[in-house]
């Protein structure tokens, strides 16, 4: 059985900061909602959700604001998932049909507004044969018959669902999932919610979501005399090793159910939720054991500092080292990359970069150009030794140019992910 999905939706008013949060807190995907979207601000939304996307982990809705397909495409292009629309399709709904044929209906989701739809049913068979992929029902919470609606139109009409709710109450958020066939929720108030509290209301409604569950069982791990097992902690992005403490089989436990690393404090005798006064949170990204199931690594995702001191790893204090070159080559291209950004942030007298900036997107071009063409020039020799040189050269010119479009390594890397898929 598959999963049901919560969605956490976040608008103009903090969406970086709000989508971060539910990125850590557990919402399987985030919709970015802006029921008010304009033309001019449409553009600042896509500026807004290129951030957003290449900051998070999970999914992005773009959620407002369409009006034809070049709309879509600037939103899909900017990196949402899939695109939700309302007024658009009512006004028109061939362009329901344009954007599934351009982007797959996977992609195109179509709202329907339960308070104002006279007969949803017939509009959401409509909206199926134009091409949507699926359908998001809204209600504001005001219908009593809500339940029944959703089950109706997720079996006459045959597409994927998306409930709606405004409720911050838990066991009624579970309800809803439990009790209509939708595939997801999307939850409307903007409250933050504790989403793994929720998916822990849906586990005792035996509604099947995503959760953490251990594959080893803690009884099976190696304790020491008092049953406590050490925890490394590690950035789950760069790797860095933030701490180490100690876990007991209810410290393991509670990490698992709420999300949040928990330890067991020895000098206090009592459970520790990292952060629970600071706000500096661990958020799990996962949890593996050693071989001999004696030591637990923990990759995280650290909010603020993870060191009592203020520091953001504990192991700051040097003792002792041998000189060797630490440079790690995945990281070198975002290094030079954000020495690059970091010019045209902040100009430096002399620096090439900045003449480069200065002279604008033909000069870079035209550089570009001509580099490409040293390294054809290069690669026809015989000594390779020529062509690391205007590689590393063209390498820094497209960076310039990069940064001059607003791209990033993230926005390359994504797509070159996808095309694995293909």
């Amino acid at each position: 059985m598959y999963n049901k999905k919560i969605i956490t939706c976040v608008t103009m008013e903090n969406p970086l900061e709000d989508s971060l949060f539910y990125n850590d807190a557990g919402a399987d995907a985030i919709a970015f909602f802006d029921s008010s979207a304009t033309r001019a601000t449409l553009e600042e939304n896509i500026s807004v959700i290129k951030e957003i996307t290449a900051s998070i982990d999970i999914p992005l809705i773009a959620c407002g604001g369409v009006r034809k397909l070049e709309d879509v495409k600037k939103l899909l292009y900017a990196g949402a998932s899939k695109v939700c629309m309302k007024t658009a399709p009512l006004n028109d709904i061939s362009i329901i049909r344009e954007s599934s044929d351009r982007f797959g209906s996977e992609r195109i989701v179509a709202t329907i507004d339960l308070t104002t739809c006279e007969d949803p049913i017939t509009y959401g068979k409509q909206l199926k044969e134009n091409g949507a992929g699926e359908l998001l029902l809204l209600h504001y919470d005001k219908l009593d018959n809500y339940i029944e609606i959703v089950k109706r139109i997720r079996s006459e009409v045959g597409l994927p669902v998306i409930a709606s709710s405004y409720s911050t109450d838990e066991e009624k958020i579970a309800t809803i999932m439990s009790e209509t066939s939708a595939e997801s929720i999307s939850l409307y108030n903007l409250s933050r919610h504790d989403v793994m509290s929720i998916k822990q209301a849906c586990k005792r409604q035996n509604v099947p979501v995503n959760l953490f569950t251990s594959s080893i069982n803690f009884s099976e791990f190696k304790k020491d005399d008092k049953g406590l097992v050490p925890c490394i902690v590690q950035d789950y992005k760069n790797g860095e090793v933030l701490m180490m403490a100690y876990m007991n089989e209810e410290s393991f436990n509670k990490t698992i159910e709420t999300g949040r690393m928990t330890y067991f404090s020895r000098s206090r005798n009592s459970l520790w939720l990292k952060g629970e006064t600071s706000g500096h949170y661990q958020f799990v990204k996962s949890l593996d054991i050693d071989c001999d199931k004696d030591t637990i690594l923990a990759k995280v995702s650290q909010i603020g500092a993870a060191c009592h001191t203020g520091n953001r790893s504990c192991f700051f204090t040097p003792l002792v080292k041998k000189e060797y070159n630490d440079k790690n080559p995945l990281t070198v291209f975002k290094d030079v990359y954000d020495v690059i950004s970091d010019r045209r942030k902040n100009p430096k007298d002399g620096s090439y970069t900045n003449y480069l900036f200065e002279k604008g997107i033909d000069k870079m071009l035209g550089k570009f150009g001509d580099q490409a063409t040293q390294v054809i020039i290069k690669a026809k020799n015989p000594d390779p030794e020529d062509l690391k040189f205007e590689i590393s050269d063209l390498m820094y010119f497209l960076m310039t140019l990069m940064v001059e479009k607003n791209m990033t390594w993230d926005d390359v890397t994504k797509e070159l992910a996808e095309r694995e898929k293909q």
